[in-house]
């Protein structure tokens, strides 16, 4: 068994009204897509449990446990899964800004976008110098001309601040498995949430 974390909503539930709490153990068949009713779902670091939930179970006031499972799933470092998952006890969960999702999700496409233009913006907002609507859009613009295929919708995304920088985080993971490199987004995750208090 190796240490895993869950996100339930306010009330410790998940999916189906399963009630999740100290000790509690839920099962699945094992069997289908990682995202069926076979798996139990769960992360393995608990920032990407955070900074994903808009895009993954979308809970308005999430609840983060410490749990236990082995995982049989996976989809890169964004989720697992496992046949059966005990949550443990419920932990401290961060508190993530909208400028802290922008920024993970900026540097995760920065690992596959090779688009000088668009670097450029990305630099500039990573530093504060240029933050601006505009530039984001025009960065956004100019990586799309460049037809910088996967990494180009995922700027596209990244410029839309935090609304999509989930997707954009999961979608720069994606181009760089397509691309044939990995990228350690539980790494990425840890540098954009430098300084927060768990």
């Amino acid at each position: 068994m190796i240490k895993l974390y869950k996100l339930t909503d306010k009330d410790g539930k998940t999916r189906n009204d399963t009630q999740w709490g100290p000790g509690v153990s839920h099962s699945g068949t094992g069997e289908g897509e990682l995202c069926g009713w076979g798996w139990i779902h769960a992360y393995e670091h608990p920032l990407i449990a955070v900074l994903l939930n808009p895009i993954h179970a979308r809970f308005q006031t999430p609840r983060l446990w410490e749990a236990e499972g082995e995982i049989a799933i996976r989809d890169g470092q964004t989720k697992c899964g496992c046949k059966t998952l005990t949550t443990i006890r419920e932990i401290p969960l961060p508190s993530i800004t909208t400028e802290t999702r922008v920024r993970f999700a900026i540097l995760c496409v920065k690992e596959v976008c090779a688009d000088l233009p668009w670097n450029a913006w990305a630099d500039g907002w990573l530093s504060g110098e240029d933050r601006s609507e505009a530039a984001a859009y025009r960065s956004a613009r100019a990586a799309y001309a460049a037809r910088a295929a996967r990494a180009a919708r995922a700027a596209e995304a990244a410029a839309a601040w935090a609304a999509r920088s989930a997707y954009a985080a999961q979608a720069a993971a994606e181009a760089a498995r397509a691309a044939g490199h990995g990228i350690d987004i539980f790494d990425i995750a840890e540098k954009a949430c430098s300084g927060l208090r768990f």
